[in-house]
């Protein structure tokens, strides 16, 4: 079947393509009223030698940098995403989804701490609220340790909670998807039809399907198939005296 075979069965078929289609426009809206867009808020934190590991440095935590710093921040991103810190988290007032993770392609003891909601002004206390848990639970780790205070890891806020950005990209999904299945689904319903509609039987003619000449009953066709058949069917005498009777070509006839 070609573009314009399909193209002919969707206009034969458009009451019933129109209607799935309409049906379709109507999914679609629903999904981008009832989809709500979420918004997203995002901190960036660094992890920093102790007082007393940065003496030598003259103080500088930046200029003493140790690969346990990393380490240290993958366990602490672990336990913020643990069911307990997120009770935590609900209970300090953080609403939609908090996620803490190493900053991609980070060359240092970085995380991203992260705040999913609908409601933009939520969205960025509570990523405020979160980088200040995150903080407190670092120290909490060492204090269990019994760290004294100047060898304890430090934490800094090296880009503040942001404001809230529209995360478009799952609406757009739905919406996609929506159309997508509606419309599949109304071209299905219309061959469907098409294929319910077709005759069927052996009266049912295909257009590739030429006539040859001698197939019709009035042409003769059928007297001329018929002959031998019935020429077969005669006596063996009966044509031997035909043959015998019949006169020869260029003979002169009998006396009248």
């Amino acid at each position: 079947m070609d573009l314009a075979e399909i193209w002919r069965v969707m206009r034969r078929r458009w009451y019933v393509l129109i209607p799935g289609l309409v049906i379709t426009a109507a999914l679609a809206a629903a999904v981008y009223f009832l989809v709500p867009v979420k918004y997203q808020s995002q901190s960036t934190v660094t992890l920093l030698n102790s007082e007393k590991a940065t003496k030598a440095f003259d103080g500088n935590p930046f200029l003493s940098t140790q690969t346990s710093l990393t380490g240290m921040a993958d366990a602490l991103a672990r336990n913020l995403n643990s069911d307990g810190a997120v009770a935590d988290l609900k209970a300090l007032g953080v609403t939609g989804t908090p996620e803490a993770k190493i900053a991609d392609n980070a060359l240092g003891p970085f995380m991203w701490l992260t705040v999913t909601g609908t409601d933009p002004a939520a969205v960025l206390t509570s990523d405020q609220i979160f980088t200040e848990y995150a903080e407190k639970r670092l120290k909490e780790f060492q204090t269990q340790q019994s760290v004294a205070p100047d060898a304890m890891i430090r934490m800094d806020t090296i880009v503040p909670p942001q404001q809230p950005e529209a995360q478009t990209k799952s609406r757009i999904q739905f919406l996609v998807m929506a159309g997508a299945l509606g419309f599949v689904l109304s071209l299905v319903a219309t061959f469907f039809v098409e294929a319910r509609k077709r005759p069927r039987g052996p009266g049912r003619h295909r257009p590739d399907q030429a006539e040859e000449p001698g197939d019709g009953a009035g042409d003769g066709g059928g007297a001329g198939e018929a002959g031998p058949a019935a020429d077969d069917s005669r006596d063996p005498s009966d044509t031997l005296q035909m043959k015998v009777h019949r006169p020869a070509a260029g003979a002169p006839a009998g006396p009248k």
